[in-house]
């Protein structure tokens, strides 16, 4: 068996073949229109094509690679989340101060 050049070798850190080159690849070139929807058309072997439209839910959310990293699902997300906005409404509340109550109206 033929040994490859160096350059060619894999490491143990790049799992991606040498043919592969993303060095002008843009990050995020089609995220806008991701977030529009898009068609997948499926051909099928009859001769037929399905087509089917997806469009992102209100409720979508895309998180930034470095966020990901810290909420590797929904679950962790929204435990974060409620987190956050139970803590805005514990502080919201004690800034206003206690509130006061009015004397009940006398009747005549």
């Amino acid at each position: 068996m033929k040994k490859q050049p160096p350059s060619q070798e894999k490491t143990d850190t790049d799992d991606m073949l040498p043919e592969y080159d993303f060095s002008k690849g843009v990050r995020g070139k089609h995220y806008r229109a991701m977030e529009k929807g898009y068609t997948v058309r499926i051909h099928n072997e009859d001769g037929t094509t399905t087509v089917q439209y997806f469009v992102p839910s209100r409720s979508t959310i895309v998180l930034d690679a470095d966020v990901l990293e810290h909420y590797p699902d929904s679950k962790s997300v929204n435990r974060q989340l409620r987190a956050c906005i139970s803590e805005k409404r514990v502080r919201s509340t004690a800034r206003r101060g206690p509130t006061k109550r009015l004397a009940p109206a006398r009747s005549k």
